[in-house]
C-alpha cells in the first residue's frame, strides 16, 4: 500500500530516522525479535516489516495535532484491510522523553488517558452508534475517525509485566478492534489463540497474566486492559476517559 504522509515504516526509521527514533526502535526490535515475546501477532508484524510508527515530540497542542493527523491516516489505511494477517499494520506511537514526566505505572497510565482524551477532542468523525460511549460498558472501545480501536499502554515503569514494557519511552500500540475479533474473538480458534498468548505472557512476565484480560463484550472492560496494573488484584474505580456530549460535539464542529 502507498506510504502515507505521517506514518513511518520500519525501514524508514532504521534508514533515516532521528537519533532518538532509531534508539527507541532498536529497543522495541530487540524485544519483538526474541522468540519468547508473548504477542505472536506483534512478532509476525515485526518480522514482515508491517509496523507503522508515529513519533510525538511533545505533549502540547502541536504534538497532539500531529498524532491526530497521523491516526486519521492510520484509520484510513486500515479501512482497506483485506482480512489477512499479513496485511494487518499495527501502529506504534512513541513519545519523546521530554513529552512525559511520569515515573510510575500509574503516572504513565494517567498520561496515556490524557492523550486519548485529547485525541477524542480532535476526532474528525462521530462516535459509532454501535459502540458504547461509557467506558464502564462492556461494549465501549476507544474510537477515532469512526473506527473502534484497541490501545495498549506500554511503559518503562513496568517491572512485573515485562510484556507491557517496550523500552525507555512510553508507547501506545494501536490496532483496529475488529482484528482482535477476527483472529482472537469468541470462536473456538480465537479462544485457543488467546489461551496460547496468555500462557506465553505468564512465562515471559514470570507471573500469572492479569485477571482483567478478557474478550470484548463478554464481561471484560476494555479500559482495564488498555493499561494493566502490576499486581494481580481486583480493580474498581472510574475510567479517566470522558466521552463528549452531543452539545460539545456540535460546538466543536
Amino acid at each position: 500500500m502507498q506510504q502515507t504522509a505521517k506514518l513511518i515504516s520500519q525501514a524508514q526509521v532504521r534508514e533515516g530516522g532521528e537519533r532518538w527514533h532509531r534508539a527507541v526502535f532498536e529497543e522495541i526490535a530487540a524485544r519483538l525479535d526474541g522468540p519468547d515475546f508473548p504477542c505472536v501477532f506483534s512478532r509476525n508484524a515485526f518480522r514482515k516489516q508491517l509496523l507503522k510508527f508515529v513519533f510525538v515530540e511533545s505533549a502540547g497542542s502541536d504534538g497532539i495535532r500531529h498524532l491526530a493527523e497521523a491516526l486519521t491516516e492510520y484509520v484510513e489505511l486500515s479501512r482497506a484491510w483485506d482480512g489477512q494477517l499479513d496485511t494487518a499494520y499495527p501502529l506504534v506511537v512513541l513519545f519523546s522523553a521530554e513529552a512525559v514526566t511520569a515515573r510510575t505505572v500509574e503516572e504513565y497510565h494517567s498520561f496515556g488517558w490524557r492523550v486519548l482524551q485529547e485525541l477524542h477532542h480532535h476526532d474528525p468523525a462521530p462516535w459509532p452508534d454501535d459502540v458504547g460511549k461509557d467506558p464502564g460498558s462492556e461494549t465501549w472501545s476507544m474510537c477515532f475517525n469512526g473506527m473502534p480501536l484497541f490501545c495498549n499502554m506500554s511503559s518503562p515503569a513496568h517491572r512485573n509485566r515485562r510484556s507491557r514494557n517496550l523500552g525507555r519511552n512510553f508507547a501506545l500500540v494501536i490496532n483496529p478492534r475488529e482484528r482482535f475479533d477476527v483472529f482472537a474473538g469468541e470462536t473456538s480458534s480465537g479462544r485457543r489463540v488467546r489461551a496460547n498468548i496468555r500462557k506465553r505472557i505468564q512465562a515471559y512476565d514470570g507471573i500469572q497474566h492479569s485477571p482483567q484480560l478478557g474478550s470484548y463484550g463478554v464481561g471484560a472492560l476494555e479500559w482495564f486492559q488498555y493499561g494493566l496494573i502490576e499486581e494481580n488484584t481486583e480493580r474498581n474505580g472510574v475510567c479517566p476517559f470522558q466521552p463528549q456530549t452531543a452539545v460539545e460535539t456540535n460546538r466543536r464542529s
